[in-house]
């Protein structure tokens, strides 16, 4: 669990350190790159065989294209949300559990938000979406 947490440290810090590339004049542009974290954690059941409901608590970060765009994510903050706790409320508990499930779950839940971004403002606004917290039982 300790690796895990350290892969995740390490993979946060090289994916939020704004990263240099020089353009053709030679001058360094700069990327634009801004957060959203949705509030409060997400948390919902999931489908499991035992006889109780098995639970997920998950804090999710966006990372935008552009920070610009903040207003126009944090308008549609709503759908986001719903959108993830479906997502999430769909995956078997075998899924929920492992850690490739987790990345498959946080992938999925990536393209889709992007995928209804394009609906409802006509382009995909993150960059990423990140998994911050992510506790079950």
């Amino acid at each position: 669990m300790k690796t895990v947490r350290w892969m995740l440290i390490l993979g946060m810090m090289l994916t939020t350190w704004p990263t240099l590339a020089a353009t053709d004049n030679g001058a360094i542009a700069h990327d634009n790159y801004g957060y959203y974290g949705l509030e409060p954690e997400i948390v919902t059941n999931y489908i499991s065989p035992r006889k109780r409901l098995g639970y997920v608590r998950v804090s999710v970060e966006l990372m935008l294209k552009d920070a610009d765009t903040v207003e126009q994510v944090e308008h549609h903050a709503p759908l986001i949300r719903a959108t993830i706790v479906e997502i999430l409320g769909q995956q078997p508990e075998e899924k929920i559990k492992s850690l490739s499930g987790r990345e498959e779950i946080r992938r999925d839940c990536f393209e889709t938000v992007n995928a209804l971004l394009t609906q409802e403002v006509g382009q995909p606004l993150v960059a990423n979406l990140l998994f911050t917290r992510y506790l079950y039982d």
